[in-house]
């Protein structure tokens, strides 16, 4: 048997250090190489970006909080993907396979006319960790290539897609939050329009993943 496509112990580790440092001191905009640039602040969310030279993309992190979502509610609702087809507007498909033993996960994504929808192959893992005497929940995914899955007509795979997404109380009733992202969704969208999307799409779903927190809590 084919061992699980996963993530590494040193992955795990250097998201939650991520969570506990301090965030990155802006740079001046334009930024410079290799430089984290301040891009917006919002609903307690700073979030910060790298230009990648080769795509013409920015890399994102994120670092704040979300008021009256326990890290471990959020943390469920982020994986429970039957629910997210509720909350998500953009979401055309999504679902877990089973390929040679693996679990995958396959995700449509609705992109506006006349543009593609682009779609998602990717691997997801969940850890609910201790460091030094704190509990934090760290979920790490990323896109892979699978034959099992090909591409479909008329719809673009995204081949480029990391994300990172850490968790920690507050103190209080909420959660400290660190996230990581980056997406090339491909196809001929100019890059200004991607960086633009991501611009306010971040904070965006981070606003509708606290809203499905609080309906969660309903539901349950």
């Amino acid at each position: 048997m084919e061992a699980q496509p996963g993530f590494s112990e040193e992955q795990f580790q250097a998201a939650c250090r991520e969570l506990s440092q301090p965030a990155p001191a802006p740079a001046p905009a334009p930024a410079p190489g290799g430089a984290w640039q301040l891009l917006v602040e919002t609903m307690g969310i700073s979030i910060y970006r790298l230009y990648d030279e080769q795509s013409g993309l920015y890399e994102y992190k994120i670092f704040g909080g979300l008021a009256d979502c326990p890290p471990e509610l959020l943390a469920d609702v982020y994986m429970d993907l039957d629910y997210r087809k509720q909350w998500d507007q953009y979401v055309k498909e999504l679902c877990e396979k089973i390929y040679d033993e693996k679990r995958i996960i396959y995700w449509e994504v609705k992109y506006p006319f006349p543009l593609s929808n682009r779609d998602y192959v990717y691997i997801r893992e969940r850890r609910d960790m201790e460091v030094d005497g704190r509990k934090i929940w760290v979920m790490l995914a990323k896109s892979m290539s699978l034959p099992q899955c090909p591409e479909k007509p008329g719809i673009i795979r995204v081949n480029s897609y990391v994300q990172s997404l850490v968790l920690e109380s507050d103190g209080k009733t909420g959660s400290k939050v660190y996230m990581y992202y980056f997406d090339n969704p491909g196809g001929m969208i100019p890059s200004w329009l991607i960086n633009w999307a991501a611009k306010s799409g971040v904070p965006a779903f981070l606003k509708d993943l606290q809203k499905a927190c609080f309906n969660y809590c309903k539901k349950t």
